[in-house]
């Protein structure tokens, strides 16, 4: 294997249990040796990526680590015949940036079977504007269309919209259709919201129901969650009979109490959406998907590029609930 140095973000363990951020130089031969090592141009930040590097044994169990659980690059190296050195490739899930070294390394070395060929109609870049996130928004379209769910059904709700599941999303299924309705709890980014393609935005207290009441009057066709808690009971509660719910985030609370009567009364399918763990052949057809038909407007999308030494107060503002849109480390050429 070729050794090179390298710059990453390097999260340690102290002796007083806290957790210390610092950009340093590692060498490739220190990777793990999984097959194929891509020499990555962008990665992005992600809540599970701020709670990485923060000290979450949840996401992380072992420290030093370098977070990223997404990255885009060229392969350097590869032992598989599905890579040569040349291509462009990009990795999102499985455990890259949870316990194995990821995005926010300049270089990662990864199993083959978690590789993606870039498909054409994405540069590298836009595959890290979407990233996890994107993927994510894809995936939970995908289960919505599986059950049945048609723009002609009625308005689509999309929870935590200015988010980066909650931002893709509404750009994707506008762009396919649906007629958005986009909670958030950000009154600012409402001009934001409707540009993405939202036809009507709403405060997060109209999907925050205090009544205590198990079923509420039938508001919308059908919706992707990325909220949990409350949020997703109120959902469940007012989704149209035979409506389907993509649930794919638990920022609010990984609780959720409701009753059986929006699934044995209404109908309602409620959808768990999981993406690290995305079979291969399904992962290859929604990021040609995402390449395609689903493609967003990139241009529409509130997107920050920053540079590995400006991570820092992006992943407090990420945990804070402070971003709009995404965040994109590029890493500078070496």
């Amino acid at each position: 294997m070729t050794d090179k140095v390298f710059r990453a973000l390097w999260i340690t363990e102290e002796s007083d249990g806290s957790f210390r951020k610092q950009v340093l130089k590692r060498h490739v031969a220190d990777l793990p040796k999984n097959g194929v090592l891509i020499k990555v141009s962008f990665s992005s930040l992600n809540y599970k990526d701020a709670l990485s590097a923060s000290g979450n044994k949840g996401v992380t169990r072992h420290y030093p680590h370098t977070p990223g659980i997404d990255a885009a690059g060229i392969v350097t190296e590869s032992n598989s015949p599905e890579f040569k050195a040349g291509d462009q490739v990009l990795v999102t899930g499985f455990d890259l940036g949870m316990n194995t070294m990821g995005g926010f390394g300049e270089y990662i070395n990864v199993p083959a079977e978690w590789v993606v060929r870039l498909p054409a109609g994405l540069t590298l870049k836009e595959s890290m504007i979407l990233g996890t996130a994107g993927f994510t928004a894809a995936l939970a379209l995908y289960h919505l269309l599986r059950c049945g769910q048609k723009p002609s059904d009625g308005p689509l709700l999309i929870t935590g919209a200015t988010g980066g599941v909650g931002s893709l999303s509404t750009a994707i299924t506008a762009k396919l259709g649906f007629e958005v309705t986009a909670s958030t709890g950000k009154a600012s980014e409402n001009e934001y919201l409707i540009n993405l393609g939202a036809k009507t935005v709403i405060p997060r207290s109209d999907v925050d129901d205090q009544s205590g009441r198990m079923l509420l009057r039938p508001q919308w066709a059908g919706a992707i969650d990325t909220v949990g808690g409350n949020t997703l009971a109120t959902v469940l509660k007012a989704v149209k009979p035979h409506g389907n719910v993509a649930c794919c985030g638990n920022v609010a609370s990984p609780i959720l109490n409701t009753s059986v009567f929006p699934f044995i009364l209404n109908g309602v399918n409620l959808l768990g959406v999981n993406s690290a763990t995305t079979p291969m052949h399904l992962r290859r057809i929604l990021w040609e998907k995402l390449a395609g038909e689903w493609k967003p407007n990139f241009q529409r999308i509130n997107t920050e590029f920053v540079e590995l030494d400006n991570i820092f107060n992006k992943i407090e503002k990420i945990l804070k609930g402070l971003i709009t849109g995404r965040i994109v480390l590029k890493h500078v050429t070496f």
